[in-house]
């Protein structure tokens, strides 16, 4: 234990692992459950949408949304992501975490419902409404990352923290693959109650009236279970590192932690003033202490989300348009719409299935015992071999689908078993208790600036430069095989910058940040965390 190291900080450190832990798992992972969901919902029926709202009656073919309506719908969301995280990372550490984690729940549940109730005749009204809604419902989920990750990590026991907050995250696999089967049910009930031979067909062709309550049904969905959360986030005391380190309330720290853990723990108000008045470490984010002691690992959290962001939001927003490429999902123009998102959501759900759900849990069993920085690299090395193993014998899986489809899951699977997992970790764990929120919320948006380049880019890139491509409005990309070859390097990039992150594997919170240690000691900490790789314990 760290010199001077407050009893109620070691008591979290050294506990067993027990009932509150799982509580606070479930209370912090359903969020990012209703995260999950609510981003990656719309993929489900965005091409629903455009046979909705973009038919042309002069065309015998499916309606479609033009390309800058698409890259609005998928993208909109990820820029409130952005702002969320950073708006409610910094409030995180002035306010406290507890006091603005029902906000973004709050948030969440009334956007994903307002979502749903985007009505008009008219299309431009509808998407515009859509995108003000899904915009605010991005801003609650940008939220939810710093909040919970924090809580997660000042709550969790220094022997299997990195499993606590992994797993927090791996509510995100649940809720993609939910999102799916929630998909599949509303479709196959539609279908069923509503057969082809007996809809009353409109000028849309195979497009009936009512279709347009399936995607608004699949959108509101998300409003379930953060409502279903809210309660029990109310009831989570603050926890006792803010309450400690940066509100300077021993007395309340201790209270809280005792009935926490069960156990009677002294109040300490004496070493926390004098953790106040000897402590020179209480620099700010904008400082050159920070950017000494903090600065590359910020950069390294930052860049690392960046690049990965980009390659895991345009692999998942836009797998329905690579599978209609390689023909694993029939053509828009031999389906009704129903049957389309019938078959979008079985090829997402089966991807979560295989590949998305396993890699998650893959981290959470592995990553207290061979360490972030193994499985971030091994992460990033594993996404670039599979990146590339799908682009450069393209033509060879576009007649091998279902070899192309294992390939596609693994890209998944390393990613979630890798930096989509460790780049939410590591950020809580490695920061000061009061810049701890901040510098999560200012990694995770740069993560979401990828994936805002990698939502509105990939339409983009990925379209080919056919004449029937062009003639239908789509500008000439680089086509899907090189997009896919892009995004290979990129995984490359972030491989090389995880070199920048420190192993934060069964150290404290404190013996990480040096906030309960001397000047001296403080640096020599930082430079053996600079210098921390993966070297066996």
């Amino acid at each position: 234990m760290a010199r001077n190291q407050l009893g109620v900080l070691n008591a979290l450190d050294v506990a067993k692992t027990q009932y509150y832990h799982f509580t606070a798992i479930v209370i912090a992972g359903m969020g990012f459950f209703t995260d999950a969901y609510d981003l990656f919902s719309i993929s489900l029926v965005t091409k629903l949408l455009g046979r909705i709202y973009y038919f042309d009656p002069k065309s015998a073919k499916p309606g479609a949304m033009p390309i800058n309506v698409a890259s609005a719908v998928n993208g909109v969301a990820l820029c409130g992501t952005l702002a969320g995280q950073l708006f409610f990372g910094w409030l995180g550490d002035k306010l406290g975490r507890k006091r603005v984690y029902g906000l973004t729940l709050l948030l969440m549940v009334f956007c994903s419902i307002a979502s749903g109730l985007s009505f008009s005749s008219n299309s431009n009204a509808v998407m515009t409404t859509l995108c003000f809604f899904r915009f605010w419902l991005g801003f609650g989920i940008g939220g939810d990352y710093p909040l919970s990750a924090t809580i997660m990590s000042e709550y969790a026991n220094k022997k299997t923290r990195g499993a606590f907050i992994a797993a927090v995250f791996a509510m995100q696999g649940f809720g993609i693959l939910v999102g799916g089967i929630v998909a599949l049910i509303v479709s196959s009930v539609f279908e069923h109650y509503f057969p082809t031979q007996n809809y009353q067909l409109d000028r849309k062709g195979s497009t009936p009236s009512q279709a347009d309550y399936v995607w608004r049904i699949i959108l509101m969905f998300g409003a379930l279970p953060a409502a279903m959360t809210f309660y029990w986030r109310m009831k989570m005391p603050e926890t006792a590192r803010y309450t400690a380190l940066v509100a300077k309330n021993a007395k309340q720290a201790a209270t809280d932690m005792s009935k926490v853990l069960n156990v009677d723990l002294e109040a300490e108000n004496e070493k926390v003033e004098r953790f106040v008045l000897e402590r020179s470490n209480n620099f700010g984010l904008f400082t050159r202490q920070f950017a000494r002691r903090h600065g590359l690992h910020l950069l390294g959290t930052a860049t690392t989300w960046f690049c990965l962001d980009i390659a895991y939001y345009s692999s998942n927003l836009f797998q329905k348009d690579i599978f209609s490429s390689v023909g694993w999902i029939p053509s828009a123009a031999s389906m009704t719409a129903i049957q389309e998102v019938y078959h979008i959501a079985k090829a997402q759900t089966l991807i979560a299935l295989c590949g998305t759900v396993p890699g998650y849990w893959f981290t959470v069993a592995l990553i207290d015992h061979i360490g972030r920085f193994a499985i971030q690299l091994m992460g990033f090395f594993f996404m670039t071999v599979f990146m590339f193993g799908l682009a450069i014998p393209y033509n060879y899986w576009k007649q091998h689908h279902t070899g192309f489809v294992f390939m596609y899951a693994m890209t998944f699977f390393f990613a979630n078993f890798g930096p989509n997992a460790t780049t939410f970790v590591v950020p809580a764990e490695i920061f000061p208790a009061r810049l701890r929120s901040t510098c999560h919320g200012i990694s995770a948006a740069s993560g979401k600036a990828g994936a805002i380049i990698g939502s509105f880019g990939f339409l983009y890139a990925s379209q080919s430069k056919l004449k029937s491509q062009r003639d239908a409005g789509y500008p000439p990309g680089i086509g899907l095989p090189h997009t896919l070859m892009l995004l290979g390097v990129i995984n490359f990039i972030g491989m090389l910058f995880t070199l920048l992150v420190p192993e934060s594997k069964g150290k404290s919170l404190e013996e990480l940040t040096g906030e309960n240690e001397d000047d001296a000691s403080q640096t020599q900490q930082s430079q053996e965390m600079s210098a921390a790789r993966t070297a066996p314990e």
